[in-house]
């Protein structure tokens, strides 16, 4: 490691921005210095939304109906394509609310268009009006989930193969391209079910949703502890979490003491907007992620 160089990973979600824009951000991200580029996920915005938003106080969400949420995979593979050390994963990929081959090809051809550059960030999702128009089961989708893992993993190896579990079940088939390298996954979310899922099934955990420096090593905390007992504890694992207060020098080798290995920042939050839902130019943008590069990153 270079003199001055954090060991810690910082990681630029982009979330809400204008997706005409996102390419050149990513560009611009990997010159500055970041190690990755994070995408949502949403398919839809129903007129009306009876679920409850996890992260707010009121439940409502932080965005408008407009706002924009490209497809996840072909985002990152075009902005793989024009990059060339730039990282890529979703916080998160509501996987359980979609067709499992249909995400199983979608990570494999990013996969290989990366060179490897992709992980897979999931969870369980909070929005039942998307599993509904999917005519998919809302109340079993956290062990959907963790059955859809093994077959993801099963039908991203080379030859044939096939899968027989309770909800997913398929005789020998073969699909390709398969990945280059194993496609690392993150379970997402800060809850005790999130948790689990990243020590039993997972290579990391996203805290995304924490809200502070107390409670992000509150939760990192409890991933030791649950890893400690793991058959996968001599696995390598990564933490990739938001802290909702400013990356100070300090708050930074704090966390990466903690044992995070990656941290979520979002520089055209504090950027300058012309209209709400942080609407703003490609340059206050790209300003924005030199300042949090010269400022942060260079100082961690």
């Amino acid at each position: 490691m270079d003199p001055g160089e954090a060991a810690v990973e910082f990681w630029q979600h982009i979330a809400f921005l204008e997706t005409e824009q996102l390419v050149a951000v990513a560009r611009h991200a990997e010159a500055a210095g970041f190690t990755g580029m994070i995408t949502a996920d949403h398919q839809i915005f129903p007129r009306t939304l009876r679920s409850k938003y996890p992260y707010t106080d009121d439940g409502a969400p932080m965005w408008s109906p407009e706002t924009p949420w490209p497809d996840s995979w072909c985002l990152i593979s075009a902005m793989a394509a024009a990059t060339t050390t730039l990282r890529f994963t979703n916080s998160v990929y509501v996987a359980p609310a979609r067709n499992l081959f249909t995400v199983a090809k979608l990570v494999a051809t990013a996969a290989v268009i990366s060179q490897g550059r992709v992980s897979m960030g999931v969870g369980a999702g909070w929005m039942k009006e998307e599993f509904d128009i999917n005519h998919t089961d809302f109340s079993t989708r956290g062990r959907r989930l963790d059955e859809m893992i093994d077959a993801l993993r099963t039908l991203w190896r080379p030859g044939w193969c096939e899968f027989h579990g309770e909800f997913y079940d398929f005789d020998e088939l073969m699909m390709s391209p398969w990945p280059p390298e194993e496609v690392p996954i993150f379970a997402g979310g800060v809850s005790n079910a999130a948790v689990r899922r990243a020590v039993s099934r997972c290579d990391g955990w996203l805290g995304e949703g924490a809200r502070s420096l107390t409670e992000v090593l509150g939760w990192t905390a409890r991933l030791r502890e649950e890893r400690a007992s793991s058959e996968r504890a001599d696995r390598s694992f990564t933490i990739l979490t938001a802290v909702g207060e400013a990356l100070t020098p300090g708050v930074v080798h704090q966390l990466e003491d903690a044992g995070v290995t990656g941290l979520i920042c979002a520089p055209w939050m504090t950027a300058e907007v012309i209209e709400g839902n942080f609407r703003s130019t490609l340059d206050v943008k790209l300003a924005a992620i030199d300042d949090f590069a010269e400022n942060v990153i260079a100082q961690a």
